[in-house]
């Protein structure tokens, strides 16, 4: 995907209007029913169903390839479905794009602000394109520039920005406008865990205030505290969707974890922890830890606890858990989450011309 759409331009911009439709958006905020697309014998989405609540926000998660990109382009008009229908903000994408990218506020997983104008400027020429008064658009700009601790670097060319700095400021254009629906690819890559976390506190602040995400994010942390439904996806189709507990219960009870201290020693743990729970266990050579689903609770904790002591094996750390949502998403998808590289879409007809 190409950078922030907030507003579009070109063939793809709106007309200008004086005044919003007063055409209630209905609920869901965002939804849609059998999107299919494919790519010559290519199938990138085989009939994904969404549905996100306003004022919600919706993670989907997926292997590299899964689909998740495509989906988002469609619902943000920048590609056709063949297969299918979306609304988003109450409108049909197919058949009202224009009104949807009214609403909507667009950031893809690469930085597109402008190198050679300052972030302020950057800022109100986003906001001067949205029809904006130069004067609002100046206190947007500085609005945006402290929500997102920019304001230090307000008058500093964007192009001098660090990869942080500039995905702050991608993101913060895209808020602009106000849009009633964020389409957020991947949004926090590239940030360090203090920026990362302060993204998330603004985000947060925005669906409070109504708005309605949907993102795409590598980091499993990122959709466990921020998204209230999380859809996986693979192969094009939706393979699990719920709230973090929920696809934690999906694949099963609690996880032993088994951490010793010598490591040549990780084999045979390993192989008693697989005979004692009857499960096959998943060892991390680098942590030292086997891990291992378990039906039978404390009872199991202690058989495992019991069958080390037996065979003379020091423990570092024993402990029953919940699966993480790292877990859920590699007995899901049989695949570790990695940064997307989704299919690309070819150049859509509508911007070519």
């Amino acid at each position: 995907m190409d950078g922030p759409v907030g507003p579009l331009t070109g063939p793809m911009a709106p007309t200008p209007t004086p005044a919003r439709s007063t055409h209630m958006p209905t609920s869901p905020a965002i939804e849609a029913l059998g999107l299919v697309k494919r790519y010559g014998d290519k199938v990138a989405l085989g009939g994904v169903d969404l549905a996100v609540p306003k004022g919600t926000v919706t993670a989907v998660l997926g292997p590299n390839g899964a689909g998740k990109t495509t989906a988002v382009r469609i619902l943000s008009t920048l590609s056709e479905a063949d297969e299918g229908s979306a609304t988003v903000a109450g409108f049909d994408v197919a058949t009202h794009p224009t009104e949807v990218r009214r609403r909507i506020g667009l950031a893809a997983q690469d930085a597109t602000v402008d190198p050679l104008l300052t972030g302020h400027e950057n800022l109100v020429m986003i906001g001067e394109l949205h029809q904006l008064p130069r004067r609002e658009a100046k206190v947007r700009s500085t609005e945006l520039l402290g929500q997102f601790t920019l304001s230090d670097a307000r008058d500093k060319l964007a192009g001098a920005y660090s990869g942080g700095m500039r995905r702050r400021l991608d993101l913060a254009a895209t808020l602009v406008a106000r849009p009633e629906v964020l389409f957020l690819d991947e949004p926090t890559t590239g940030l360090d865990p203090r920026a990362r976390s302060e993204l998330w506190t603004v985000l947060e602040t925005l669906v409070d205030s109504g708005v309605t995400i949907l993102l795409t994010t590598q980091y499993l942390e990122e959709a466990d505290r921020l998204a209230d439904d999380i859809v996986v996806v693979d192969h094009g189709s939706v393979i699990a969707r719920g709230d973090a507990r929920q696809l934690k219960r999906q694949v099963g009870g609690d996880n032993i974890g088994v951490t010793i201290p010598d490591l040549s020693r990780l084999d045979e743990v390993a192989a008693i922890v697989g005979r004692v729970t009857g499960c096959d266990p998943i060892t991390d050579r680098a942590a030292r830890t086997v891990t291992a689903p378990t039906s039978g609770g404390v009872a199991g904790l202690a058989d495992v606890a019991n069958a080390l002591a037996a065979e003379g094996h020091e423990v570092e750390d024993l402990s029953l858990r919940q699966p993480t949502l790292d877990e859920v998403f590699l007995t899901l998808t049989g695949s570790a989450m990695t940064a997307d590289d989704d299919l690309a879409d070819p150049v859509p007809q509508e911007v070519a011309r």
